[in-house]
């Protein structure tokens, strides 16, 4: 199978890849050498620049916030968890998924794999924060957004 870059995988595809359960989200692209620390390996801060690549992607096609845009809420990371599972490679192709997998009145949490050659190579579990575009207080999540959570991702609500 050829792994396409850059555009988001449906289940079909991410199946063949060897990922367990396909998530809504998920892309595909290759360790490139400037990823590489002087192990061979790719260095572990890369793992946090592919999950935030597709965290963005995730709240733009969510509607939840635009980079950029002074009127879009402010989102941040609030706590996470790192799992590094086996290292990744020069030249190695692989996929970041993402979905949301339950939410409150203002923040969510986010699940994100990292897939390679049908191995789960790392993990990154996050709370993400809702702010007011000023940042002085939270920002609550749409209800039409949070609709859109459970269907598209499964996501639970929280109270």
């Amino acid at each position: 199978m050829s792994l396409r870059y850059h555009t988001n995988l449906p289940q079909a595809e991410q199946t063949a890849a060897g990922i367990a359960h396909a998530a809504p989200l998920a892309y595909g692209d290759r360790v490139h050498h400037d990823e590489l620390d002087t192990l061979e390996h790719v260095n572990n801060v890369r793992y946090f620049v592919w999950f935030e690549r597709l965290r963005i992607r995730f709240m733009e096609a969510h509607n939840i916030g635009t980079i950029g845009d002074p009127d879009s809420p402010r989102i941040v990371i609030r706590g996470g968890e790192a799992r590094y599972l086996k290292e990744m490679l020069r030249d190695e192709d692989y996929i970041v998924t993402t979905r949301c997998t339950g939410f409150r009145n203002t923040s969510l949490t986010l699940e994100q794999q990292i897939w390679a050659h049908g191995t789960l190579r790392a993990t990154f579990t996050c709370i993400m924060v809702l702010l007011t575009p000023d940042g002085s207080a939270r920002h609550p999540i749409p209800d039409n957004i949070k609709a859109e959570l459970i269907r598209t991702d499964g996501a639970i609500q929280h109270s």
